[in-house]
């Protein structure tokens, strides 16, 4: 019996991000102390200064620093801690872990030890929801890579351990299943320590529906609703609303009854959620697994129950009863939860790291905003390593509808800005306005039937101009009050007759825009000064062979400047007002370094945000370093090297894998080439532009 006896008084939250901020809330609350952990890379981060008080683990990744049990327990000994909530990840679904704690006479937040490893092997829990009764699919078991049965495809292959989407392919001929059962037993031992791997049929157009289940120490087992989480990338879902809008009631009381029955099997204690796929004819019903632990997207459920699942674990934890029976769980309206990671959707969900210059969520950024939720680790100045997941923030929006939860969200989403690194913001605003979306129209293959959502335009028209001025008059208002050589002159001025001032601009999809200005003043009754200009957008025109200028065939626009300060200005367009937020960089993601006046402007807007980046007028001409070969796309650990010096590669050829973020990043060849070199071993560190493998391409090079 484990000593879970008394009220917490003291919790250490061994995780860190956006997780350990939300425990600690929840805790504080309640009166309860809170003790953090922290890697070197996170000493300065959101969540240690969320808690009472921290201890540092040291190192930089999770091996050195949030994976080691045995830290974390002397962390909560040496700080009076009397129990450890893990989160998710890391040690959450970790039974030695968990068992470890509770022999050290702490208080275990989540399930006991048992049912860990039970529910946490796939196998096994496929086991034990037959004998429950639960619905699900034949297995096939991989033994030391053989597979022992006749595969149907499509098939999946998968983990038996750990979660998140990590070790999983889909495999849709019988060619590509060895190479999927390598990279997935590889991606699960890396990620949990555990490589094994099994197999079962893949749904084609499947939804992802999970039921929230929490049991006590007394018997009692409830459910709280289903989730949807079908729209994901690389497995890992990025949109997640309760209850599911694409599941009839019947399917719905299928699912619920059998993740209670499932629960009940196993004596279930604490949190936890059964995972189902939901067929395209909406009846057949697939297990999948049980997270032993709190998922990322429980904000949704606690959003329609009113529920604080936290509190709810902590009580069970200490051996109170659940305070609710099945019966007093009530639904209201629809939650939203989107993930923001640090992710660019348009060049296949590549990672970003840097520092987050700006972090802006909708009109604010605290817990709630104008209805909207919001769960982060990060703020202004914080770091994204690639040693850590990509998950930014996660923003609820709670309604009566599931349009106006959509609505309501977008809304927030286009007002916000994150700058310093590329993330998926503008992704999800194209995805909550898109007609299948708001349709409800949303297998798993979602994201591969929709991809114009990945590369949205962002605003246009109108709201695009406008944001396109906010960054040419940012930039022009801290010209002038930098200025200490003619601050006398109007803004442009020149001693000779010409044109006004010409500026190229480039766009998040690399369109040149142009702009050319003429600035003017003009005294209003009571001595007041506005400024305005005339604005030509488009190519100017170009000599031709002779000399001579072409007609001008470019719209001029009367702008005025209403209200400026030093990061936002009322702009009145053609006699149309935009307020636009801008903020002038000299440093930012895809900003050449050639160029010496590059600059850079972020803006936002109700109708959403940009990055324009001025192109140089001058370009420094530094002779150019032929790589001969691919470089790292971003910072990571090299986990596997396909060939050798002196090897002959073809186009496309498999040379080396990078992990970052958890996620696998395969470096192919581009053409036919010889290996020269190759620069980096396995378990070696790469940076960002690092040549990994050099190339010699012959006479085609």
């Amino acid at each position: 019996m484990s000593p879970r006896h008394h009220a917490v008084e003291r919790l250490l939250i061994a995780n860190r991000g956006e997780i350990a901020v939300r425990i600690a809330r929840t805790a504080h609350r309640l009166g309860i102390g809170t003790v953090g952990v922290y890697s070197e890379p996170d000493r300065t981060a959101l969540h240690v200064d969320s808690v009472d008080v921290a201890i540092a683990l040291g190192g930089s990744t999770p091996a050195e620093s949030y994976l080691r049990g045995d830290a974390v327990i002397a962390a909560a000994r040496s700080t009076g801690a009397d129990a450890i909530h893990p989160g998710y990840g890391f040690l959450a679904e970790n039974a030695g872990f968990a068992q470890a704690v509770i022999d050290a006479g702490l208080t275990w937040v989540g399930p006991t030890p048992e049912q860990i490893t039970l529910l946490g092997d796939k196998v096994a829990a496929k086991r034990a929801a037959l004998a429950a009764g639960v619905p699900t699919t034949s297995m096939i078991e991989v033994v030391d890579g053989r597979v022992d049965g006749d595969v149907t495809y499509p098939a999946l292959v998968k983990a038996a351990a750990g979660g998140g989407g990590r070790g999983m392919r889909v495999v849709r001929s019988a060619d590509d299943l060895a190479d999927a059962v390598a990279a997935a037993s590889r991606e699960a031992a890396s990620a949990f320590g555990d490589g094994a791997v099994f197999i079962e049929p893949f749904l084609e157009r499947g939804r992802h529906v999970e039921v929230q289940i929490m049991g006590d120490r007394h018997g009692n087992v409830i459910h709280l609703g289903e989730r949807e989480c079908s729209i994901q990338r690389r497995n890992q879902k990025i949109v997640e609303e309760s209850p599911s809008a694409g599941i009839a009631p019947e399917t719905r009381t299928a699912l619920c009854d059998g993740a209670v029955a499932l629960a009940r099997h196993v004596g279930y204690e604490g949190a936890g959620t059964v995972e189902f796929m939901v067929g395209a004819d909406g009846a057949t019903i697939t297990f999948l697994e049980v997270n032993t632990r709190l998922q990322v997207e429980h904000p949704v459920t606690e959003a329609v129950t009113g529920l604080d699942l936290v509190e709810m674990q902590l009580l069970v934890a200490a051996g109170e009863p659940l305070p609710i029976a099945q019966d007093d769980v009530t639904f209201g309206g629809h939650a939203i939860e989107v993930r923001v990671v640090a992710e660019d959707p348009a060049t296949g969900w590549m990672p970003s790291t840097g520092r987050i210059d700006r972090f802006s969520i909708g009109e604010a950024t605290s817990e709630e905003g104008d209805g909207i939720r919001i769960d982060t680790g990060v703020r202004d100045g914080s770091t994204i390593s690639s040693d850590y997941d990509s998950l930014v923030a996660k923003v609820i929006a709670h309604a009566p509808t599931r349009a106006g939860a959509a609505r309501q969200l977008a809304r927030a989403l286009r007002a916000s800005q994150i700058t310093g690194i590329r993330t998926n913001l503008e992704s999800l605003v194209a995805i909550l306005g898109e007609s299948d979306y708001l349709a409800a129209n949303t297998p798993t293959a979602y994201l591969a039937e929709h991809p114009d959502v990945l590369a949205p335009a962002g605003p246009s028209g109108d709201d695009r101009t406008a944001l396109l001025l906010g960054a040419v008059f940012a930039l022009q208002r801290e010209h002038r009050s930098s200025d200490r050589t003619t601050p006398f002159a109007p803004s442009g001025w020149r001693n000779l007759r010409t044109r006004g001032q010409r500026q190229v601009w480039i766009d998040p999809r690399g369109d040149e825009l142009h702009v050319e200005y003429e600035m003017a003043s003009a005294w209003q009754p009571g001595g007041a000064v506005v400024e305005s200009a005339i604005v030509r957008l488009g190519p100017w025109p170009m000599p031709d062979e002779t000399g001579a200028l072409g007609p001008d065939e470019r719209t001029a626009h009367a702008i005025r400047l209403l209200d400026r300060s030093s990061d936002r200005a009322a702009i009145e367009i053609d006699g149309r007002r935009h307020v636009v937020a801008a903020e002038v960089v000299r440093r930012a993601v895809g900003l050449d370094d050639d160029g010496i006046d590059a600059v850079a402007v972020h803006v936002r807007s109700a109708a959403g945000a940009l990055t324009l980046t001025r192109a140089p007028r001058f370009v420094l001409h530094d002779a150019e370093s032929a790589t001969g070969g691919p470089i790292s796309p971003l910072p990571g650990t090299v986990i596997a090297v396909h060939v050798e010096a002196g090897e002959s590669v073809v186009d496309g050829q498999l040379l080396m894998v990078v992990e970052a973020m958890k996620m696998e990043h395969k470096i192919v060849a581009a053409g036919d080439a010889t290996v020269t070199e190759v620069r980096f071993d396995v378990g070696d560190r790469v940076d960002t532009g690092d040549l990994l493998v050099a190339l010699d391409h012959g006479d085609d090079a």
